[in-house]
């Protein structure tokens, strides 16, 4: 074991407590906090077969470090090395500790309750206990309900808080330190009126299509996977800045039914009109209607995968079909890539997978990276 000088150079507020050097006890230091502990060590001296004991509030902060702290009492040669993989550990675990962190200075709470009095306590959704954290809630000019949630640090005001949104576009909050909550609550207004249109054209497709992906979007999504017919949609990608612009389509079904869909979006898009909405642009161009919620149900145009039985997997619905007319089965990607990777008959080029559908025997071919064709 190392000597006792070294521990103490480590461990100043750690002291032995009998002659064979078998119990130690005191405190372990960690960003200017104090914490209390007791160690036990076998007669051999071991660390493999120590025990620690410590108060409740380093247990708990610990708690999610422990088999960390087994390995090093596992591999480190002596107690001082034991102590500096402790400290350094207990540095990390209270980083990620925000309510236990050292307590803000008076100022701080002082300029924060004010800020939210003058806000209004009616904008305020939620505040959790040690005032670090607080969730706003507003309108947009269509009533849609949106939060913005303000993680602050011990600087506020001099510094700005954390802004998480829903946005699907980054929230960059301009600030000074005379600045204040009220300030950020206008940002946030002004930053949901200027998405207005992209939410609009998202409700619209919501609300009249059967979305297939994502199956509760949240507001910051962009993509649409939309249904079309039996075992056929368009994905779309919409720019939040320009939602009414042309979006990025890409179709999924057999060959023989979405290529007259490319054909048409192709010939077209010179027809796009930005002054109409986005879906009514889609049913011009690829001159369809789209199956509506109100009309059909789910289960008229979206079919179970053909290998595991399931439509969702892993959040994902059944996004490859089999080119054969007569067959056209559905399947997730990554059932059929097994499918393929264990049949004998199965040829392999690269990446790329070549073997018959489950259902009708037609050559298919499928990429771990790529979706099939």
């Amino acid at each position: 074991m190392a000597g006792s000088g070294a521990l103490r150079r480590q461990c100043p507020l750690l002291l032995p407590q009998n002659r064979e050097g078998t119990v130690y006890e005191g405190f372990v230091t960690a960003q200017g906090r104090d914490f209390h502990i007791r160690i036990l060590l076998p007669m051999d001296l071991q660390l493999n077969n120590a025990r620690i004991e410590c108060s409740w509030r380093l247990k708990k902060i610990l708690h999610r470090y422990q088999h960390i702290l087994k390995q090093r009492l596992h591999s480190c040669p002596d107690l001082v090395s034991f102590m500096v993989e402790l400290k350094t550990v207990l540095e990390i675990a209270l980083k990620n500790t925000p309510d236990l962190q050292i307590p803000r200075p008076p100022e701080y709470y002082t300029c924060l309750v004010r800020d939210l009095e003058l806000l209004g306590w009616n904008k305020v959704v939620y505040v959790d206990t040690g005032l670090t954290t607080v969730t706003l809630k507003a309108e947009d000019s269509c009533g849609r309900q949106h939060l913005v949630t303000l993680k602050f640090n011990a600087k506020y005001p001099t510094e700005p808080p954390d802004c998480l949104v829903d946005f699907p576009v980054r929230f960059a909050v301009s600030w000074m330190p005379q600045d204040s909550l009220i300030d950020i609550y206008n940002q946030f207004l002004a930053a949901l009126e200027s998405l207005k249109e992209f939410w609009d054209v998202m409700d619209e497709i919501d609300g009249k299509t059967w979305v297939l992906e994502p199956e509760n979007p949240t507001r910051s999504a962009t993509t649409r996977r939309i249904a079309i017919g039996s075992n056929v949609s368009v994905n779309i990608e919409v720019d939040p800045q320009h939602p009414n612009m042309l979006p990025e389509c890409y179709f999924l079904g057999a060959d023989h039914v979405v290529n007259p869909l490319r054909i048409k979006l192709n010939t077209n898009v010179h027809l796009w009109d930005p002054e109409i909405s986005l879906l009514q642009n889609l049913k011009d161009l690829l001159e369809i209607d789209f199956p509506s919620c109100a009309v059909l149900e789910k289960s008229d145009f979206a079919k179970d995968c053909g290998i595991c039985y399931a439509y969702r997997l892993d959040g994902a619905a059944p996004d490859q079909v089999c080119d054969e007319p007569r067959c056209g089965q559905p399947f997730h990607q990554a059932c059929l890539l097994e499918w393929l990777q264990g049949l004998p008959s199965s040829r392999q080029s690269f990446n790329v997978i070549f073997g018959e559908c489950p259902y009708c025997n037609k050559v298919r071919k499928c990429s771990g990276n790529e979706r099939l064709n």
